[in-house]
Formats: structure tokens, C-alpha cells, sequence
């Protein structure tokens, strides 16, 4: 199976327009074009066919997790161990 079967598929299952696909390109600063994404759709006998690379593909899955799941919260900030002893000092103080 060809990424341009994997692409197509992916297309049909989750019923996204080739808009909808730019958009998500675009969450992940990749840049494509629907004439360009026509290219990919097309039967690998047409004259205008392009074959879907690897970078294509993989910010493709990677736009998807976040126009599914939203964009990745930031971690949270660890707390040193000289702030912890300072936050119980001051709770001490004042109890």
C-alpha cells in the first residue's frame, strides 16, 4: 500500500474535502495546495499523477492528531526541591 492509497483512504474514512486537508497541513505549518493534492488523488496512470512523499503523509497524520485533539497543553513547570522547602516554610509560618 502506497502513501497516496494511505492518503486517499484516510480522505474517505474521516469524509474530508481537500480543503479540509490544507487546513490541516496548515496546523502543522505544511503548505499544499489543492491543485497539488489533486495530483495525489489521481490514478497512477494519469499524466498529472504525483506520488504523496513521506513528509507529506507524516504532517498530514501529525495535523490530524491536533485537529482531533486540539493543540498539546504545555507541561506543567517541576518544582525544585528549594521551592518546595520555601512553600513549607511560609505554610509553617503561618499556622
Amino acid at each position: 500500500m502506497t502513501n497516496n492509497d494511505i492518503l486517499k483512504k484516510l480522505r474517505v474514512a474521516l469524509r474530508l474535502k481537500d480543503d479540509d486537508i490544507v487546513k490541516i497541513l496548515a496546523l502543522v505549518d505544511f503548505k499544499v495546495t489543492t491543485t497539488e493534492l489533486g495530483a495525489i488523488f489521481r490514478k497512477e496512470d494519469h499524466p498529472n499523477y504525483k506520488e504523496c512523499g513521506d513528509q507529506l503523509l507524516r504532517n498530514f497524520l501529525n495535523g490530524l492528531i491536533i485537529h482531533l485533539r486540539g493543540p498539546m497543553e504545555k507541561p506543567l513547570e517541576k518544582v525544585s526541591d528549594v521551592q518546595k522547602k520555601i512553600f513549607i516554610r511560609k505554610v509553617k509560618d503561618k499556622g
